[in-house]
């Protein structure tokens, strides 16, 4: 089949170089240029494991390519796939910008029957929102159908999650327009859903929300259990062997970031208002984990004050393990928060650094950016655990202990056990763990 991705993001270049490897003919479009020449000239412009490799493999079969050229991909697709980015609005409201930019430049090309499918996260009644801007614009009398195809990657296993889903959510106006979606999806052998279109937006918002909702549910807990003594880790130990939980996103912490989950609550807050029907529940998700990264900063300030001085190592940059994505990253909040009250800092993230790098690069001296966890804990009078990278939970403990000035860890993943820290010396802070937290 031939299908069109716009957008060379996440979502699209995942779905694209998966569509291509499953025999399908496609071609990845983008307006912004320098993306298109990486990808022409072999080189990714984002970090996702494997994904290099599968985009450079089906270049070579000539089973994928990628342009500028939005009129070819047009009129090459049967399947346009939108992926492009839905930022949020400083109201909290989903930025359509370049969902409609991509309505538009199909509407000008488009010349035979065509199927669009809405592959970004998008507020429900977006599908009639891209079929109106497509009719008022189109420059031939062509049909075409809009579905919605919400996408549930997680960076880091973006490839496999696309390979396997749980299932796969088509939103249709008609049982005929879901099929060549069922015979592109075919080979996966996954379970698929048929639904309206606004079923199948409201779905992917409602997923997203529920997560989000737990991971502040068990943070909420957290704080309660260093009140009263209770580890949150068993805590979550124990619900989650209860079948109707699940182990799943109980994992106390700094509260979630990425592209994801913060504005897809926000947008949904927001639908629930337009439609007169707020949700105090979701807007208390998003109060407490706004308060993760203030209460973590207040302990780490607490302890070393004053912070005027300081050196301070983090460990952990992305906002999840094997991912490059700074975007609502913990670390970028704790890092302007220890800069105000004049710690000076040293970081170091397996893949996410050149990113740091640019965002910080006003700040000079007061940032240093180093290659290797022993290396920026050198001199440390604290570190801090932001991101969970598994190389960060296999380090030599006593060789981070002997480079540090003073042995202080701040943990705000929970990858240590406790006793064993403090039994090589460490004074140890982690969240949810009670009298073992400090």
């Amino acid at each position: 089949m031939n299908v069109s991705v716009i957008g060379t993001g996440y979502v699209g270049l995942v779905t694209g170089a998966v569509f291509a490897s499953l025999g399908n003919d496609v071609i990845g479009v983008d307006k912004v240029e320098e993306k298109i020449r990486m990808l022409e000239g072999g080189k990714c412009p984002i970090y996702e494991p494997g994904l290099d490799e599968m985009i450079q493999r089906n270049r070579e079969d000539r089973r994928i390519s990628f342009t500028t050229d939005i009129d070819r991909a047009v009129r090459h697709a049967t399947v346009i796939f939108i992926a492009v980015g839905t930022p949020a609005l400083a109201s909290g409201e989903t930025d359509l910008t370049q969902v409609e930019e991509a309505a538009r430049a199909i509407a000008r090309s488009i010349d035979h029957y065509t199927i669009i499918v809405n592959k970004s996260t998008v507020p429900v009644g977006t599908g009639d929102f891209v079929r109106r801007v497509i009719e008022e614009n189109r420059r031939r009398k062509v049909d075409f159908d809009v579905v919605s195809n919400p996408e549930f990657l997680r960076e880091g296993s973006a490839i496999q999650d696309c390979l396997a889903p749980d299932r796969i959510v088509i939103g249709a106006p008609a049982q005929s327009v879901a099929t060549p979606l069922l015979e592109l999806y075919a080979p996966l052998e996954r379970p698929i859903i048929i639904t309206d279109v606004e079923s199948a937006e409201m779905i992917k918002y409602a997923s997203n929300a529920f997560l989000a909702a737990k991971i502040s549910f068990m943070n909420a807990l957290a704080d309660l259990c260093e009140r009263t003594g209770a580890d949150i880790s068993l805590v979550a130990k124990g619900m989650g062997l209860d079948s109707r939980i699940g182990p799943a996103f109980l994992q106390a912490g700094l509260g979630f970031g990425g592209s994801c989950f913060p504005k897809d609550t926000l947008s949904l807050i927001q639908t629930c208002k337009r439609y007169n029907e707020p949700n105090k529940l979701l807007e208390a998700v998003v109060e407490i984990n706004d308060a993760r990264v203030e209460r973590f900063c207040r302990r780490i300030e607490e302890r070393l004050q004053p912070l005027e001085g300081k050196t301070v190592s983090l460990l952990g940059l992305a906002f999840k393990p094997n991912t490059d994505d700074l975007r609502e990253a913990r670390s970028l909040t704790i890092i302007r928060h220890l800069l105000d009250r004049g710690a000076r800092l040293k970081a170091y993230d397996p893949v996410a650094m050149p990113g740091a790098k640019q965002i910080f690069a006003d700040e000079g001296e007061r940032i240093e950016f180093r290659e290797g966890a022993y290396e920026v804990a050198e001199g440390a009078d604290a570190v801090v655990i932001v991101t969970e990278w598994n190389e960060f939970k296999l380090l030599n403990l006593e060789r981070l202990k002997k480079v540090m000035r003073t042995p202080i860890i701040f943990d705000g993943r929970n990858i240590y056990n406790p006793r064993r820290l403090h039994s090589l010396g460490f004074e140890y802070f982690s969240i949810g763990r009670g009298s073992a937290a400090s």
